[in-house]
């Protein structure tokens, strides 16, 4: 008996151990984790690096372009000998070095517009991303004040089943000593099968809704998630106070979906400009050195062979003296090539000059980039205007909403107060033995209805209430 005893201790103290260690999670806390671990936030920072590079590309067009060159080459068959004229076959190198220089003096604006838009493209990103926080920051405290009503509801549903058990007890009671018939139980017992079915309904519920939240925050231990569910009462607001209209007019300066739709509008100006800056003329500057070196023998001077002039070759004669005229032997020579470096700074040259390029016709391109940069513009402002129109309507909507979903809390207040009145009066009717068991039951049932419709308004309204909270610049975790 104590060794029982002494295990169902442990077992016990290891249980409430066991549930101690699992986190209770805080709303901010689950927003936050979910902001962190986003994959499609993640995925846009990555979009966001990528516009960082486009605006470093851009910067980049307004510095010269230098670069250098360098060639060398084998020529190996039938080629002429530079030393005496004649066809051979043989292999020659060159080698050759060049450096050129060049910037971009004017393009119609072009750098100028194509570094704006890189800069929105940045921006655009950025409010895109915060958008996407602000939608996911609503699904979190939508799956988490779910998780609040579903255990709300179970607390109701486990409550009632309680105040059951002990009519029950009453009853059985009442029936032993006789005051009752043996009947009247059987409504009663019935009833307590309904609530036993209704409790695992909402522990179901609760256990869905922890699984919905842990897989929006990408959690893979559903057994030990849990939330805190401390201190979340009506929030004391004061937002159903604010006109629609000045709600709207706040939500147009911070609510990033105005925000991304401004900046299309301002990248789709841009993209206009830059497109009437290709019919613009261009001007440009250009630099560029050049040198070569040959590693192939070269002729050199020739030299007279003075040693046998008889042996010259006879050209022709003095007309008045029929003195002959020789020609003298010539012998060629061949000169080893000059030191590359030497060659380098013989052979240089250089080159410089300004290039203006007027666009005359290029079969409509300009033509078609203008117009169809045009009606991406137009599209743009009708796109910003639509997205104030959602927004206007999204506003005063869930104004209307929090107002309707507050009206109905307080109705549930006084509907709550109500039954409960009706049903402790049908108790001491039932305890008499004035209403019989099934009455007593109809009562029961109502005053758990208005108990499960409390708890309903209750969180349907604070969710309504954030919301609109959100579009005013509230935090949602406040």
């Amino acid at each position: 008996m104590k060794l029982n005893i002494s295990l169902a201790t442990l077992a016990l103290l290891f249980s409430l151990s066991a549930s101690a260690q699992v986190k209770k999670w805080t709303l901010e806390e689950c927003v936050t984790y979910a902001l962190e671990k986003n994959i499609s936030i993640q995925q846009s920072q990555l979009d966001v690096q990528t516009a960082e590079y486009n605006k470093k590309s851009a910067m980049g067009n307004f510095l010269p372009s230098v670069n250098a060159s360098a060639t060398h080459n084998w020529n190996n068959g039938l080629t002429q000998d530079v030393t005496d004229g004649t066809l051979k076959v043989q292999t020659t190198q060159n080698t050759s070095v060049g450096l050129n220089a060049g910037v971009n003096l004017f393009q119609g604006l072009t750098n100028l517009n194509t570094m704006h838009r890189a800069n929105l493209q940045i921006l655009a990103n950025q409010y895109q991303i915060d958008g996407m926080k602000d939608d996911i920051a609503l699904m979190v405290a939508n799956s988490f004040l779910q998780i609040l009503f579903n255990k709300e509801t179970l607390k109701v549903r486990q409550s009632q089943y309680d105040l059951t058990q002990q009519e029950l007890e009453r009853t059985q009671t009442l029936i032993a000593n006789g005051q009752l018939p043996e009947g009247e139980i059987y409504e009663l017992e019935a009833n307590s099968a309904s609530q036993e079915q209704q409790i695992v309904v909402a522990e179901n519920n609760v256990r869905l809704s922890l699984i919905n939240l842990a897989q929006l925050l990408l959690i893979n231990d559903y057994e030990n998630f849990d939330i805190s569910t401390e201190d979340y009462d009506i929030p004391a607001s004061v937002i159903l106070d604010t006109r629609p209209s000045d709600i709207y007019q706040k939500a147009l300066e911070i609510r990033n979906e105005v925000k991304v739709s401004e900046t299309n509008v301002e990248i789709a100006e841009v993209n206009y400009d830059l497109a009437v800056g290709g019919i613009s003329p261009t001007l440009s500057a250009f630099y560029s050195y050049n040198t070569r070196a040959s590693y192939q023998d070269r002729a050199g001077t020739p030299i007279v062979n003075p040693a046998d002039p008889t042996s010259d070759p006879i050209l022709g004669y003095v007309t008045s003296t029929q003195e002959p005229v020789r020609v003298p032997t010539i012998t060629s020579t061949t000169v080893s090539p000059d030191p590359i470096y030497d060659q380098f700074d013989r052979n240089g040259g250089h080159v410089f000059g300004l290039q203006l390029q007027i666009p005359i016709f290029n079969g409509f391109r300009n033509h078609v980039n203008m117009q169809t940069s045009r009606i991406t513009l137009e599209k743009a402002r009708l796109q910003l205007e639509n997205t104030k129109i959602d927004l206007e309507s999204t506003v005063y909507q869930s104004y209307n909403d929090a107002l309707a979903a507050s009206k109905a809390y307080v109705a549930a207040e006084k509907t709550l107060i109500a039954r409960q009145q009706a049903y402790d009066y049908a108790q001491e009717r039932f305890d008499v033995g004035v209403i019989n068991s099934f009455e007593f039951t109809q009562t029961q049932q109502q005053l758990e209805a208005a108990q499960s419709e409390l708890v309903r308004t209750k969180f349907d309204y604070i969710f309504k209430i954030k919301v609109l909270e959100f579009f005013f610049g509230i935090p949602i975790t406040e």
